[in-house]
């Protein structure tokens, strides 16, 4: 009786797992082939260790089966009275070596060119951090002021992520800035993290590098298709992992270019307004607009925050103490702690401005400010 309700889950079992793949569909449950030259190649290759390995299933399950049937005692067949068979023990130990061999070759063709990252025409490093990532073109350009670096957060609102609000396309897997590179050129991407391990993944491209603090992993890709390219991070970096996808804009090149200079327009003029006074209002404008960004996410909307890990900025602590000791621990982060360094993050503009809103958000109303200039100051150590 036990046996034969075994049988009938293992049939059930195996009965839903083939309707499943019937309605999913091979494409919904294969590896995906990609957009770029590398990515064939891994599917490809991935397609022909998937047939040999169907085929020697098929022939060694086979050769058990119809031996099984064809020589069952109940056909009056008795057991073969033998200790060994040198010829078999040779032919089953040859053919597997012919077989991995056949595998190697073609198997390591393709993780070379993978780890060929040379002969880039544009350099991007990728940084990691808990939990986004930023993006650094790194050119010939020595002007720091022209340098295109941003930060590309998760676009999906908390309403989302905790059922307040229906979920559109695309939930968790949007950012505020994408990745844009052009189509047709050779890009590799230096990937590294500045707090915990990450990784960096893109299906569409099979670039998949672990971003390790203090260590730079190399890879590359050329996305012969102008599209949106969506990936995640690949490594379980703390509670909010699911909340770090990764955007890939690939464009034709005059878009690119164009684009291209509207980001170092930007950040020229970022940098000049560095050196500006700006009014309470626009520091309180652009400061909700960074806190929103890069701070909600562990101290609420509302500065609430989430005791002990993420303390209160409402009245009290940090945001309506000693303006010098608030100033630093944005900059610097507070070690042992989840509080990060926001120093390599946002500019000295974003950082006066963020620091002057929680000095006056949320009933704080301590009226003091703070301006670009003196972060810039600090940081500079002019």
């Amino acid at each position: 009786m036990m046996k034969l309700m075994q049988l009938k889950w293992l049939i059930s079992f195996a009965l839903i797992t083939i309707s499943s793949a019937a309605f999913a569909g091979w494409d919904d449950i294969n590896l995906r082939e990609g957009v770029t030259q590398i990515s064939r190649e891994v599917y490809d290759l991935h397609m022909l260790i998937f047939i040999i390995c169907c085929l020697i299933g098929v022939v060694v399950f086979g050769v058990m089966i119809i031996s099984m049937l064809m020589h069952r005692k109940s056909l009056g067949h008795e057991p073969a009275d033998f200790q060994d068979n040198h010829q078999l023990e040779i032919l089953w130990t040859v053919i597997p070596i012919f077989i991995l061999v056949a595998m190697a070759i073609p198997a390591t063709t393709t993780l070379n060119a993978m780890y060929d990252a040379g002969d880039a025409e544009i350099d991007i490093e990728v940084r990691g951090y808990q939990w986004k990532w930023q993006y650094t073109y790194i050119d010939d350009d020595p002007n720091p002021a022209t340098q295109v670096k941003f930060m590309s957060n998760l676009l999906t609102p908390p309403d989302e992520i905790y059922n307040r609000a229906a979920k559109r396309e695309h939930y968790l897997l949007d950012v505020d800035n994408p990745l844009v590179i052009p189509t047709d050129t050779r890009i590799r991407f230096l990937i590294t993290a500045e707090d915990v391990i990450h990784a960096w993944w893109v299906p569409d491209f099979a670039v998949k590098k672990d971003a390790v603090p203090g260590f730079i992993h190399e890879s590359w890709a050329i996305a012969e298709e102008p599209g949106i390219y969506r990936g995640q991070c690949a490594e379980l970096c703390g509670k909010d992992h699911g909340f770090m996808p990764v955007v890939v804009h690939a464009v034709e090149r005059p878009e690119y270019d164009a684009w291209l200079a509207d980001q170092k327009q930007a950040a020229q003029q970022a940098w000049n307004e560095t050196g500006k006074t700006w009014t309470m209002d626009e520091l309180m404008t652009t400061g909700e607009e960074v806190y929103l960004r890069a701070c909600a996410a562990c101290h609420q909307v509302n500065g609430q925050g989430l005791p002990p890990a993420f303390p209160s900025l409402v009245g009290q602590g940090i945001a309506v103490g000693d303006i010098d000791a608030h100033i630093d621990i944005i900059l610097n982060g507070k070690p042992g702690t989840a509080m990060q360094a926001f120093a390599s993050q946002l500019s000295p503009s974003e950082i006066a401005a963020v620091t002057t809103y929680e000095r006056n958000a949320w009933g704080n109303n301590l009226g003091d400010s703070v301006q670009p200039k003196d972060i810039n100051s600090m940081l500079t150590g002019q």
